[in-house]
């Protein structure tokens, strides 16, 4: 399995930084078809040959990927999109 772990800091609230995981989730879910589900300040997502978890904290969101066999092979493409998204709803980043 391919891993991709992304860290990004910010400077948002808990509700704004959890309304950003959501909208990183809702992003990915619909890009990956992914069922997604909260526990805490967690969001544990997966589908068929993808597992993972976006966790927020005061000043930072994270986000496990963990891709099976077949997805691996796009993990470089899916990595930077993650990243992308998570700038952009995190810190503003175009």
């Amino acid at each position: 399995m391919a891993d991709i772990s992304y860290t990004v800091d910010h400077t948002l609230s808990h509700d704004e930084a959890l309304k950003a995981a959501q909208k990183v989730a809702d992003d990915l879910a619909r890009e990956y078809e992914l069922s997604c589900e909260w526990d805490g300040d967690v969001l544990n997502f997966s589908r068929s040959g993808v597992k993972g978890n976006l966790t927020v904290t005061p000043d930072q969101a994270c986000i496990e990927i963990k891709l099976g066999f077949l997805l691996s092979a796009f993990s470089g493409k899916i990595e930077e999109q993650v990243s992308k998204n998570m700038r952009k709803v995190f810190c503003g980043e175009a």
